[in-house]
């Protein structure tokens, strides 16, 4: 997956990802997967971004 291409329907500003473009804070896959690490989540920090992968 080329992280040149920005997908400007995703933004990420999580430059240690993979999927991180370089040059601006969006992502370059299609989509993603978001979930969650808790069984009830009630705030935005219960979620994650399961398409995150290191660099």
């Amino acid at each position: 997956m080329s992280t040149e291409r920005a997908n400007k329907c995703i933004a990420c500003s999580v430059t240690n990802c993979t999927h991180h473009c370089c040059d601006s804070d969006f992502c370059s896959l299609d989509r993603i997967q978001v979930g969650t690490h808790e069984t009830d989540p009630t705030v935005d920090q219960c979620t994650d971004c399961q398409s995150f992968k290191m660099k």
